[in-house]
């Protein structure tokens, strides 16, 4: 009977055969909190100047009120959106309810974040004021109701960072990819990369409709208590 036939042992790993070095991310100098600066590569939507970045939905300049580095919904002016139309990114944005707010559940600091002109993320103030949960602050409006209420009290500010993955969509219109998103409130995540069923909708159930890249839409609600206001807003393209 012949021998089993010696093979060379197999050569060993070593750590560099699992590195690699290129292609280097690009360097991107952090924001600073104190002064509310965004990073270097954002794309400064308010820099607590004018609303040059921002027009009317209906047509025309935004009309909401400018003051001391913050701007003010005009519920009379209807919603206003970014001029530039994005696909997927990191988006900041802080919004305070004011400190004399009333009314209640849907009727107290009511607003919204479009994403692409068609998914909401609800703005609402949700501190000592229940309402339907999947109409939270932080909820992706009338699909899924937030993980946490991390809201601060009127009066004091709240922080958003959203990152938003637009739809990929097949050639019949429907989700190749549904879009997703991931809600930070504060430092407390409301939305884990959550999937969007469809657009937002106030009465039935979301539609998938096919679209392209599209604007981010502040809603100036219809409801009657006092207006509230942002500031610090950029965007990351992703």
């Amino acid at each position: 009977m012949n021998a089993q036939k010696q093979y060379p042992k197999q050569e060993g790993m070593t750590p560099g055969m699992s590195e690699y070095w290129t292609p280097q991310p690009k360097v991107v100098t952090p924001g600073d909190i104190k002064t509310n600066t965004a990073p270097s590569d954002a794309i400064v939507l308010f820099d607590g100047k004018d609303l040059s970045a921002w027009e009317s939905v209906s047509g025309g300049p935004a009309q909401w009120n400018v003051h001391d580095g913050v701007f003010t919904v005009n519920k009379k002016a209807g919603d206003i959106q970014t001029k530039q139309k994005f696909n997927n990114y990191q988006l900041h944005i802080e919004w305070c309810v004011p400190k004399n707010i009333s009314g209640e559940s849907q009727g107290r600091g009511n607003s919204g974040i479009f994403m692409q002109g068609m998914y909401e993320i609800q703005i609402l103030d949700c501190y000592n004021n229940e309402t339907y949960v999947n109409g939270q602050t932080g909820s992706i409006y009338k699909q899924t109701p937030p993980l946490a209420n991390a809201m601060r009290k009127p009066g004091e500010w709240n922080v958003y960072d959203i990152i938003y993955s637009a739809p990929i969509f097949k050639e019949d219109g429907t989700y190749r990819v549904p879009p997703r998103v991931t809600v930070i409130q504060n430092g407390i995540v409301l939305q884990n990369n959550t999937t969007i069923l469809g657009t937002t909708e106030y009465v039935g159930f979301p539609k998938v409709v096919k679209h392209d890249a599209g604007p981010i839409i502040l809603q100036s609600h219809g409801d009657p208590s006092e207006p509230i206001s942002f500031r610090n807003v950029w965007l990351r393209e992703l």
